[in-house]
């Protein structure tokens, strides 16, 4: 039977909010912020946005004549807590605790459970995350750093990842579980997963660094370098991290993490009034086409874990709205001789009502949080 469902999917600069009766959508909306509304936060628990964002979306809920009690479920974006099977989950006290805290580590996504956990205790619903960021399918080899006190971990975009991985298997007429994919999903940060016979065996931790810069995050960067930097005295741990994830990648090189408003400027060559922008077109260009090298070569590493045995390359996430990223990507990936598919953007939304469907008409497939 179809069921209303609020689907929350915090970013770390924008909010897609979506409610639907049934497959019909009453709203569905991005929410974009912009820099000054991000500063008062910057460098905090970014769960301390939940109060403002709850009201922001109980207003959506009144603007569009929304009966709180007519909602079957509210569904939100999975966080950073204990490693899970892929699947949905109740949002338990327990849930909310460990994202509240940053036991596990801090980001936007922490936002999906929390606010979830606090609408529905208005609506008196049920409240899920599915398919959250710490989704861990990795194989024992992909667990290897050469530090064995920290071993590599899984924290990616699994929620998109897996949606358009399905989606791909279906175009190729074929069963995801029968397919070998890579997956590149490339917005604030960038995770890109081998996707072997329907479980993501390796991917890079997109949260903390690791793998290809972005527009805010560094990216991997040399590790005797990073511990100098650590013990130079110039940086309090937070201020440091911020370098790492939030300040990173583009926006450490040209000032902004809008990479549409630096690709106006470097096909123009004139900055917009105000703009945040701090470097040369030259500048810019050349830092855009390091982003794209490197996502390149990520793609290339991933490969080799396919063993040449790759039925496509599937390009996802905001970033590949872009023409120019899109289109200088898939001309360096030619020489893997495997179909590119691509899904600007995200599906993420209609993953997670998805997922909230499945759960309603099936309660028993339903996951506890321990």
């Amino acid at each position: 039977m179809p069921y209303n469902i609020l689907v929350i999917n915090p970013g770390s600069t924008s909010d897609d909010i979506g409610y639907y009766r049934g497959e019909t959508a009453v709203f569905d909306l991005k929410i974009d912020y912009s820099p000054a509304e991000l500063a008062p936060f910057e460098g905090k628990n970014v769960t301390e946005m939940a109060p403002l964002k709850k009201m922001m979306i109980l207003g959506l809920l009144k603007e569009h004549k929304v009966d709180l009690k007519e909602i079957s479920a509210v569904v939100g974006r999975g966080g950073l807590v204990k490693p899970l099977k892929s699947g949905a989950y109740n949002v338990s006290p327990a849930l909310v605790k460990d994202l509240k805290s940053g036991a596990y580590g801090m980001h936007a996504s922490n936002l999906g459970g929390v606010l979830a956990y606090d609408i529905a205790a208005e609506t008196g619903c049920p409240c899920f995350i599915s398919d959250a960021v710490v989704v861990d399918e990795l194989s024992p080899l992909a667990r290897y750093s050469g530090m064995p006190e920290l071993p590599r971990i899984s924290i990616f975009h699994a929620l998109n990842q897996k949606r358009v991985a399905y989606l791909t298997a279906q175009k190729l007429n074929k069963k995801y579980e029968d397919c070998n994919f890579i997956v590149m999903h490339a917005g604030g940060g960038v995770s890109c997963g081998a996707h072997i016979k329907g479980k993501v065996v390796d991917v890079n931790n997109a949260l903390d660094g690791d793998g290809a810069m972005s527009p805010q995050r560094a990216g991997t960067v040399g590790a005797g370098d990073l511990a100098r930097l650590c013990y130079s005295g110039k940086y309090t741990l937070p201020q440091l991290y911020l370098k790492i994830k939030g300040r990173g990648g583009i926006y450490a090189h040209c000032g902004t993490h809008d990479l549409r408003a630096l690709s106006a400027f470097i096909d123009s060559g004139v900055k917009p009034e105000g703009s945040p922008i701090t470097c040369t077109r030259e500048k810019a260009r050349e830092a855009r086409e390091a982003m794209i090298y490197q996502f390149a070569k990520q793609i290339g590493a991933m490969a080799a874990v396919t063993e040449g045995d790759l039925d496509a390359i599937v390009l996802t996430g905001g970033l590949m709205g872009n023409p120019y990223v899109r289109e200088t990507l898939q001309k360096k990936l030619g020489w893997l001789k495997a179909p590119v598919f691509v899904y600007p953007g995200s599906d993420e939304k209609a993953a997670l009502r998805e997922a909230a469907q499945r759960a309603l008409d099936n309660p028993s497939t339903i996951n506890e949080y321990k």
